[in-house]
């Protein structure tokens, strides 16, 4: 059975937190980040925080992953904006992956950790439930943001190029079955237990007809590490952000099945999470670091940054790919490696551009049904009370205001309403259960 335990989810996830150390710095104490000195951050003279109070503190670390929705926090950081609200000694901080960036959310900086980060949606409610702390203590978290919608992808090695595989795979159930006869199980690498990746590939796979606990093997693979690992050949299949699915596609290794917004059309990916403690103590703070990270992800979504963006998150310090694998899928021109390609698609990541920013709780509280439905969390979890509790959408509504976004960008509703799938399944937040109930393939 693939299905996560509760012992190998937490040995997995920690495989690769060797010491809980910060990539870009020591283990002890605020660290000077690698990224520091922002290409402009003299440029934009500083600004209260639109409280007319300055912050409890100038610092905080942020952690993040080597993904193109990383941009807004390296944008933040090179373009000034931290510095403009205030947040003038903001560590940007890469984490090798994302078991590292929740073992440095759980020390907090204080203790030679992370404060907040860009990371999976799922994993501020999996800390705060502790399902995947040391000990199971609970880490309280809040979602101050989405940082994007769509932008990731289904990568499957060229062996099975032939089956002509998309959104819609029936063919590949044939050769998963074979492989499963043959005790040799078709292997799908995903970056975090619970993780949207982990559960893009689930739901993939289920609405194909893969029993995604008994049919295939499902292990974990810190994001960068991907495209090598199918090379190797040690994976069949991998789901992941950009640039990754590109990378794959560039160096012959491999093609696209699906860009996700194909299955989930502006679905929600990572978001900006604080500690709650840190943002409690320090909300003058949290509000000038989330206004900075908004004011990032409008710059990022504008057409005529994609250039200068792609090409500063390229650099070794963040992503370390060449801006040739990141630029184009951000303007929405797609090569899925296997003859099929998109241009111009409105399936490009998004950062600001129709609400990507705002964290919707009906989109929380379908992260937290897919966890109840593999099994990460008990069934019988208050879903609701635990988003009302993670989720912000407050307070990225006062920031919004305080930056100035018109009236018409900032959401007057928690819920964008019932959303739906490719395969025709539909999410309605205000029935939840009916939702798990429809499902073929589940734990819960």
């Amino acid at each position: 059975m693939t299905h996560f335990s509760r012992r190998k989810f937490i040995i997995t996830a920690g495989a690769s937190a060797t010491g809980a150390l910060l990539v870009n710095g020591c283990s002890t104490g605020l660290n000077k980040s690698a990224t520091s000195s922002g290409a402009n951050s003299s440029a934009i003279p500083a600004v209260n925080s639109g409280t007319g109070d300055t912050p409890e503190t100038a610092k905080a670390t942020l952690g993040f992953i080597a993904l193109t929705d990383c941009s807004p926090l390296a944008i933040a950081k090179e373009k000034g904006m931290f510095a403009k609200y205030g947040m003038t000694d903001v560590n940007v901080a890469k984490q090798t992956s994302w078991a590292v960036t929740r073992d440095n959310l759980e020390l907090g900086s204080d203790r030679g950790g992370i404060d907040g980060a860009h990371i999976l949606t799922p994993m501020p409610f999996l800390l705060t439930t502790g399902k995947i702390t040391k000990g199971g203590t609970p880490v309280p978290m809040y979602i101050l943001a989405r940082l994007n919608t769509d932008g990731q992808g289904i990568s499957l090695s060229n062996d099975y190029k032939e089956l002509d595989i998309a959104a819609k795979a029936e063919r590949l159930k044939a050769k998963v079955d074979e492989r499963k006869a043959a005790n040799q199980k078709f292997k799908c690498a995903v970056t975090f237990p619970g993780g949207t990746h982990d559960l893009w590939m689930r739901y993939w796979l289920a609405a194909n007809g893969i029993d995604p606990m008994n049919d295939v093997d499902i292990v974990v693979v810190p994001p960068p590490q991907m495209v090598a690992n199918m090379e190797t050949k040690t994976m069949d299949a991998f789901c992941v952000g950009e640039p990754w699915n590109q990378r794959l596609v560039s160096k012959n290794l491999g093609f696209n099945a699906v860009t996700t917004g194909e299955m989930w059309k502006n679905h929600p990916e990572k978001a900006l999470s604080m500690r709650a403690d840190w943002v409690d103590k320090n909300p003058k703070a949290a509000k000038a670091v989330l206004m900075a990270v908004q004011e990032a992800q409008q710059w990022c979504d504008k057409d005529e940054n994609k250039e200068e963006m792609a090409k500063i998150v390229s650099a070794d310090k963040y992503i370390k790919a060449p801006a040739s694998d990141i630029i184009e899928r951000m303007k929405g021109n797609f090569d899925f490696g296997n003859g099929r390609t998109l241009q111009n698609s409105d399936l490009m990541m998004k950062f600001w551009r129709e609400n990507a920013s705002f964290p919707y709780k009906n989109h929380d509280l379908w992260f937290v049904t897919e966890n109840i439905r593999w099994g990460y969390l008990p069934g019988d979890t208050d879903a609701k009370a635990l988003v009302d509790k993670v989720n912000r959408s407050d307070l990225w509504k006062e920031a919004a205001t305080a930056i100035g976004a018109p009236e018409a960008e900032i959401p007057k509703e928690d819920s964008r309403g019932v959303e739906t799938f490719f395969d025709g399944i539909a999410f309605d937040g205000a029935n939840p259960r009916a939702y798990l109930d429809s499902l073929k393939f589940k734990t819960a």
